[in-house]
């Protein structure tokens, strides 16, 4: 299960008009790759805890009831269902919601809707099944101080129970461990039983509905057994701007290009597009390369269907479909979501470019997110700053430090 609930603040102006699972990331959906992470682990049966009018339409309308991928040459297919039009108030009880309505009383694999992870579902499973755990939480050691404060912290026994959690500490240096919580749990039979039970309805009468806020306090402090799993492979919270940017260079520069769709590979160029007329692209876009009309640097990634001009420098970016690239400009450290314009001259560093944007002559954007279907007039400056959805720049505006909302 995969609960998609609120509004995605955190990520906005990317999520102002769109679902969080339904930004781009790495050329797809967000949802696309949890998905195949899942497929690829022998995951047949997803059930979405859609809530709201953006999460269940956009979500809906992109994936149906099928979720398809072509894994070692074989299509391999995951049904989708959906959460009921219920509304709730928070994780856990979307969890319940769903769990009641198709009658489910197995145990249940959660994922949050907004992690990107390599989850080990056989080992994880058979750990839970041997600690006889009511719950387990996936747990992940962060080492950075800074990111300690944004996540709950497992204080652990001997044997891996979970003692306590301390929520967003602001002294890392004080703390019994840096296991966070990953929001990856495994609930057993008996905890499908307590959803169900009068103890957890009364939490719901009481507006605590929340696995990490409400639930898990409330399980480990009534003694039941909560087990923590530690796991080596990586995993990100990918719900705020600077943890996606971060995510999307992780994986490019380590997850195979099988992962990535990549269809041919050129020094540190990775080319999306099976077609003929993308595999023409790609020729075009090595021939620039090798007699140095543009020139890449560290790894990028390039979707289909993109067109980029001479005398382009790119450094460790991400260009999603349809994009459109002309000459003169640098694009460093960036993402550009798919069916987006530059123009001639301009400068994009360290940002994030969503959908459908226009970005004219001589621009220069840097520490800054725009949001889809923004124009950006020529000779204009944006620095650390960003612009909310279907926003119009005047030319020669110069913008520090606001959101243009």
């Amino acid at each position: 299960m995969i609960p998609i609930g609120g509004l995605g603040t955190r990520l906005y102006p990317l999520t102002v008009d769109t679902s969080k699972p339904m930004v781009r990331f790495l050329n797809n959906f967000l949802i696309d790759f949890t998905l195949s992470e899942l497929a690829y682990r022998g995951i047949n049966e997803v059930f979405l805890g859609v809530s709201g009018f953006y999460n269940y339409r956009d979500v809906y309308d992109h994936l149906g009831e099928r979720f398809r991928i072509k894994i070692e040459g074989e299509n391999k297919i995951i049904k989708i269902r959906y959460q009921p039009n219920e509304d709730s108030i928070g994780n856990a009880h979307s969890v319940k919601i769903m769990v009641d309505y198709y009658d489910i009383s197995d145990d249940v694999l959660i994922i949050q809707g907004d992690t990107v992870a390599s989850i080990n579902v056989n080992n994880l499973y058979k750990y839970h099944q041997s600690s006889e755990a009511f719950m387990t939480i996936v747990l992940k050691e962060i080492t950075d101080p800074e990111k300690l404060k944004q996540f709950g912290v497992a204080k652990v026994d001997e044997n891996m129970k979970i003692e306590n959690f301390i929520e967003k500490p602001s002294n890392p240096k004080e703390l019994p461990s840096r296991l966070v919580n990953t929001g990856i749990y495994v609930l057993s039979k008996d905890f499908v039983k307590f959803l169900r039970s009068s103890e957890f309805n009364e939490m719901l009468k009481q507006g605590k509905g929340d696995f990490g806020k409400d639930v898990i306090p409330y399980l480990i402090s009534k003694k039941y057994k909560v087990m923590g799993y530690v796991s080596n492979g990586y995993w990100f919270d990918v719900g705020t701007l600077d943890s996606f940017m971060e995510a999307s260079y992780y994986l490019l520069n380590n997850i195979e290009k099988e992962r990535l769709d990549v269809e041919t590979t050129y020094k540190n160029v990775y080319m999306q597009g099976k077609s003929k007329r993308s595999k023409n692209d790609h020729i075009e876009l090595i021939e620039k390369i090798a007699t140095n009309k543009v020139q890449f640097e560290g790894k990028n990634l390039i979707g289909r269907h993109v067109k980029i001009g001479e005398n382009v420098k790119m450094f460790s970016s991400v260009v999603d479909n349809y994009t459109v690239i002309k000459g003169e400009n640098e694009i460093r450290n960036s993402i550009i979501m798919d069916r987006s314009l530059i123009e001639n001259g301009a400068i994009v560093e360290k940002s994030i470019i969503g959908r459908h944007v226009k970005i004219g002559e001589n621009v220069k954007i840097i520490n800054s997110h725009l949001g889809n279907n923004v124009i950006i007039g020529d000779e204009t400056q944006i620095i650390n700053s960003s612009i909310w959805p279907h926003r119009t720049i005047e030319s020669k505006s110069i913008i520090s430090d606001k959101k243009i909302i």
